[in-house]
């Protein structure tokens, strides 16, 4: 967590210097991928729709989730199949996703929601989603952390390295 939060996770770093040069490289099509106060970054961007909002029960989660992907043909994605189920680990305290009904519909029918928690919602995120996608699939966020479940040493396992496994992919193929 960084500077700024006493405001709102991600509101500050939307004006960080940094944003100036990502969001047209995104916009034209560099992949970025935004894990947890990154996901909140991207959508104070308007890099993608909605907003995270603190966890229903206004409680920080810490624990392996299972997530199911819906979504197998973004760069991040590439290596999973759309229904693969995968335990990743939740780790935030603002990490519901929120988006208007008509946003989530439309998100749904073009086949950007990325992934869905599984057995249960566990911070109360409209419709159970867990990540979503720019139409170009270029642009991902994703909330629970697959970056903590790449190793069986470390996290819950390995489920999380296809997606950057995905993106070594997608970029040697380019």
């Amino acid at each position: 967590f960084s500077y700024g939060d006493y405001l709102r996770c991600g509101a500050i770093a939307r004006f960080a210097p940094v944003m100036a040069e990502l969001v047209p490289a995104a916009r034209d099509g560099l992949p970025v991928l935004g894990i947890c106060n990154g996901f909140q970054i991207l959508c104070e961007a308007h890099l993608l729709p909605g907003a995270l909002t603190r966890n229903s029960g206004l409680r920080f989660i810490s624990r392996e989730v299972k997530v199911t992907i819906q979504n197998a043909i973004t760069p991040w994605t590439g290596l999973y199949t759309p229904g693969q189920e995968v335990t990743l680990v939740l780790k935030s305290g603002e990490g519901a996703y929120a988006a208007d009904p008509a946003t989530v519909s439309a998100l749904q029918a073009g086949g950007q929601v990325l992934a869905y928690y599984a057995d249960a919602n566990p911070n109360g995120s409209v419709a159970g989603i867990a990540g979503i996608c720019s139409e170009s699939g270029s642009i991902a966020g994703l909330m629970p952390h697959p970056e903590h479940a790449i190793d069986a040493l470390t996290g819950p396992g390995d489920d999380g390295l296809g997606f950057f496994a995905s993106a070594v992919r997608a970029l040697a193929a380019a």
